[in-house]
């Protein structure tokens, strides 16, 4: 490593790969490998090797911008600021906090997330807060607490996926979505493990797999029910597990044998054969894995969804077992801190549930307020966008690009439209800023320092490396001078540690708990997995870093002990006992530093009585199916090159060369019925709008399915078409299913485009 280089982490998605940033010459960075970060080992993807591209004031924000005469034009830091506290303060005075809104981003640091929580309930007194990730894995994070009393992604590391001896992998293509990652599905095959992919086309990430099952988008359920209902008539159950630590098995078995085999294939594709055999391969080894991503969770239906691959798992006893269990494979780089701290509508820090007395009372303690000033649980994130330019005059956004990642993408640019005032802090600007009445430019990833939780619920330290260009502030330094001149003038540190500071004795005894990790650990420990409470009476400024044990993850693995992670936890209460009780079982002094929990559950499950909980669940068919007038499904997803909205990897000149713009997939069958060549525009069109992009002819994908990757805006946006249809529970909209019909499109209207 270069003796000036920063040791930090990559900015796209919850890999949060390791990374070492080295000065150029010019004032920039470049990356180079790091080894030593267990979760890459030093590989990168392309995005993450081009990363500093967009650090460059070529295209990047360098100067506030505020609207005069329907342009946005460069305005002094003062004016910019003026403008949206007095637009902010006025709105409020006429038709109440509520009229103000927050929406958040997952790729926002702890620091900034838990900040932009406290801001909207303290600073502007409203409820209504959401953020994006509420698009990324809210239906398994519901699931997850049903089940387990606890939310986090993967519940154990990354690294002990090879030694898992089968692995079902559900809606996800991680050779594009995460390609650092598919090493581990690599050595799992090395090792003599299997893999079961679930996805209805034939991806990167499928043709890996040992056995690859298609179903129609919004089938999973069915599938899951399905291999459940076989796992029981085979007698392939484990009986003394499900007796020793679950509950609800009775009526969850019940409801799994009404989908028996047949019944599943006709409703998913898969065939009779197919289920037997993901059966026996999932349950013949001593462990077994199911991990999920978005194919099962964007579905107006997908906590059920997730929660039947749960049951899968609780059934054959694989959950809180070294080795085994349920994970979710988050998307966005700060996807899982993100919702733990308080930009989530109904959260507080430390994963604590806004509705519950006990968590109000200490979360306002610490911020040195009335607990009954707090405001209530406000709407979820696409019910908040929708009730824009109505119930909500004036948003404050902060790194999210709706115009493009929404579901119903025209409507939500129309709401956006209709608002009387919209602020937005970003790096670029994007679609979603283009229609800001003011926009400030803030710093990155490489600008400043910050922590970030991985899909793995590993805390990261991510470390400033250059210094912003001259007139960037941070979104810590925005809030902080828009609560000044909102009348509030303490309590909005720019610090990102000092914020760190305040967050760990927020999250002090929630389910969430960082009151044992510091800046420090981050730095020496290459990371802390949370839950990680403080010793009992011994002050975490004091704690010596050193004295942390030095065994290893798969010594650890026998002791590990989520705690209890009921909302009403106190900072005394079982998460810090659970911390205790690890320490002295491992032999460590009192008063030493918790080492964090690689793996949850391996003692008891987070939920009062310790168990696991069963969810019984039935099939139900997508909010919306083919019909004659829209008779095929159109899926949504990734492509490697771009990330997200591409508010940023589509200004990347290598990203753009390798993915230059949207496509629609579509086997040749389809493709022959609509008269359509490789590369021909096709118009897709639903209920709610219509895309044109061209054709891309693959064998690879269900006759019945079209795919398109939802990176960019205009005529090609693929969230136009996307149903809002919600998930009850979890409020996800339906990303991955909705009726659709494919158009020619007349050469004349071509020739226009």
């Amino acid at each position: 490593m270069n003796s000036t280089s920063t040791p930090t982490h990559c900015p796209y998605c919850a890999l949060q790969c390791g990374m070492n940033l080295s000065p150029t010459p010019d004032g920039g960075v470049e990356v180079l490998e790091r080894a030593d970060f267990p979760v890459n080992r030093g590989a990168l993807c392309g995005k993450g090797r081009t990363a500093p591209a967009v650090l460059s004031s070529r295209v990047r924000l360098t100067s506030p911008l505020v609207r005069e005469g329907g342009a946005l034009v460069p305005a002094t830091w003062e004016e910019a600021l003026d403008r949206i506290a007095g637009a902010l303060g006025r709105i409020r005075a006429e038709h109440g906090a509520d009229a103000l809104g927050v929406f958040g981003g997952g790729g926002l640091t702890n620091e900034k997330a838990y900040t932009l929580g406290k801001f909207a309930r303290v600073a502007l007194g409203t409820s209504q807060i959401d953020y994006n990730g509420r698009f990324c894995m809210s239906s398994a994070a519901a699931a997850g607490t049903k089940a387990f009393g606890l939310d986090r992604g993967l519940p154990f590391p990354l690294e002990d996926i090879p030694r898992s001896g089968c692995v079902i992998l559900v809606g996800s293509n991680l050779a594009e979505t995460m390609p650092p990652s598919l090493r581990f599905l690599t050595e799992l095959k090395e090792n003599g493990g299997t893999l079961i992919v679930v996805d209805p086309r034939r991806t990167k990430t499928a043709e890996q797999a040992d056995l690859h099952l298609a179903p129609r988008p919004g089938t999973d359920l069915a599938l899951a029910l399905g291999l459940l209902h076989l796992v029981v008539a085979e007698g392939r159950t484990d009986e003394a597990y499900i007796a020793e630590r679950t509950t609800g098995w009775e009526d969850a078995r019940a409801a799994a044998m009404a989908h028996w085999p047949e019944y599943v294939e006709r409703i998913t594709g898969v065939s009779v054969p197919q289920l037997r055999e993901a059966v026996r391969m999932f349950c013949e080894p001593e462990t077994a894995m199911v991990l999920t991503a978005r194919g099962p969770e964007q579905q107006s239906k997908g906590t059920d969804t997730v929660g039947a691959w749960i049951n899968l798992c609780l059934a054959t006893g694989r959950a809180g077992r070294p080795y085994s269990g349920y994970g979710c494979l988050t998307g966005q780089g700060n996807g899982q801190g993100g919702r733990e701290h308080g930009q989530k509508a109904d959260q507080l820090p430390g994963y604590r549930k806004l509705d519950d007395p006990a968590a109000r009372r200490h979360v306002a303690e610490v911020w040195g307020v009335d607990p009954d000033s707090l405001p209530g649980p406000g709407r979820s994130a696409y019910e908040l966008l929708d009730a824009l330019g109505t119930d909500i005059r004036a948003l404050l956004l902060m790194g999210s690009n709706p115009v493009v990642s929404a579901p119903r993408a025209a409507h939500i640019e129309e709401r956006i439209r209709s608002l009387d005032f919209l602020a937005v802090c970003d790096v670029v600007l994007s679609e979603t800023a283009e229609l800001a009445d003011v926009v400030l430019p803030v710093t990155q990833w490489a600008e400043e320092t910050g922590t970030t939780t991985n899909l793995e619920g590993r805390v990261l330290l991510r470390r400033q490396a250059i210094t912003p260009p001259e007139g960037i502030r941070s979104d810590l330094e925005v809030m902080h001078e828009l609560a000044a001149r909102l009348g509030v003038e303490k309590g909005f540190p720019t610090d990102p540690e000092e914020v760190f500071e305040e967050l760990r004795r927020a999250s002090a005894g929630g389910p969430a708990d960082y009151s044992g990790i510091t800046y420090r650990r981050l730095a020496e420990e290459n990371g802390v997995f949370w839950p990680c409470p403080a010793p009992p009476s011994v002050d975490p400024q004091s704690v010596d870093p050193q004295s942390v044990d030095p065994q290893s993850p798969e010594e650890r693995v026998i002791v590990a002990d989520s705690g209890d992670a009921s909302p009403a936890v106190t900072p005394d209460g079982p998460a810090r006992e659970a911390g205790v009780r690890e320490a002295e079982v491992r032999g460590a002094h009192p008063g030493s530093p918790h080492p964090g929990t690689p793996r949850l559950f391996l003692d008891r499950f987070a939920t009062p009585d310790g168990r696991a909980r069963f969810v019984p669940v039935a099939h139900r068919a997508a909010a919306e199916e083919p019909d004659d007038e829209y008779p095929v499904l159109l899926t949504t997803g990734r492509v490697v090159a771009q990330y997200q909205s591409g508010a940023q990897t589509r200004r990347v000149d290598e990203l753009n060369a390798a993915a230059p713009g949207p496509f629609v997939e579509l086997h040749p069958r389809l493709a022959a019925r609509l008269g359509a060549a490789e590369g021909d525009p096709v118009a897709v069109v639903s209920r709610r709008g219509r895309a044109v992009a061209p054709a891309r002819i693959t064998r690879a994908i269900r006759p019945d399915t079209v795919f398109m990757p939802f990176h960019w805006p205009g005529e090609g946006r693929a969230n136009t078409l996307t149903n809002p249809a919600l998930d009850p529970t979890s409020r996800m909209p339906e990303f991955k299913a909705c009726a659709v019909r494919l158009e020619a499109v007349p050469p004349a209207e071509a020739a226009r485009d």
